[in-house]
């Protein structure tokens, strides 16, 4: 049996740069990786792409950072290219990337609504396509989406709508790339404490949201920390590859489907 596992590895994580991305880059690294590429979307947040190329580069693993807006296929195709010219073929892909709106339908104009799809959708899909070419057999690809998913809620329409899309990616990629040994899975954390929640959601709402959980009381903050997601992505692409296919809700019993 092929022994799965991070060690010499070589790793894309787009949305790499920070928060979630960021620590999945250092921690991968400090688990033996052999190179993480670092995809990161805008200018703004170049910083922090190099400052987690330092990271990682510091815990003994190889790293490059790659600016790339993902929302078109040809975009995803060089992002692909460019980290397998730099390091060789990918053994796990991880996909972070994605774009949070609170809106009532009513409210959400058909540019926004545009936008939400190519981030969340569009992009995931040729995200899965082209690392389904790209990575090595008996490799991994885990796609984030959210724990809104299993929840009976308003105004994340545009939100929850276009992460929806991504479980049948997810199950369609696994079929077709099972033959290969790759495993495909999708992991939809709950709340995260991380800027994208809280420039969302009122002070009303942040209360309502610390609180939901099961076990928001032994959270730092109540919502879901990075640090209690990055464990089970590790897992997922690695021990946990006979899981494939599946889409996980890791929320502390915010929401179960």
């Amino acid at each position: 049996m092929t022994e799965r596992n991070i060690k010499d590895k070589v790793i894309l994580i787009a949305g790499g740069a920070k928060n979630l991305g960021g620590l999945i880059a250092r921690d991968f690294a400090a688990q033996g990786a052999r190179a993480v590429v670092v995809h990161y979307n805008s200018d703004a947040s170049a910083g922090d792409a190099q400052d987690t190329v330092a990271a990682v580069k510091a815990a003994g693993a190889e790293a490059l950072a790659i600016q790339a807006d993902l929302t078109t296929a040809g975009a995803v195709e060089t992002l692909f290219a460019e980290a397998v010219a730099a390091f060789g073929r990918p053994d796990i892909a991880i996909n972070t990337v994605g774009k949070v709106l609170k809106k009532p339908m009513a409210e959400i104009s058909e540019a926004e609504y545009d936008e939400m799809s190519a981030v969340n959708a569009k992009s995931a899909f040729f995200f899965l396509k082209e690392a389904g070419r790209a990575v090595n057999d008996n490799g991994a690809i885990c796609t984030l989406v959210t724990s809104l998913l299993g929840a009976y809620t308003p105004f994340y329409a545009s939100y929850a709508g276009t992460k929806a899309p991504v479980e049948h990616f997810t199950r369609a990629a696994s079929k077709e790339l099972g033959e290969r040994g790759i495993s495909v899975t999708a992991i939809g954390p709950g709340p995260m404490d991380t800027p994208f929640f809280y420039g969302q959601e009122s002070p009303e709402a942040q209360a309502y949201h610390k609180s939901a959980a099961a076990l928001s009381p032994f959270s730092k903050t109540g919502l879901t920390d990075i640090e209690d997601i990055v464990p089970w992505i590790r897992f997922l692409v690695t021990e946990g590859w006979w899981m494939t296919g599946q889409t996980i809700l890791v929320n502390g019993g915010y929401t179960t489907k």
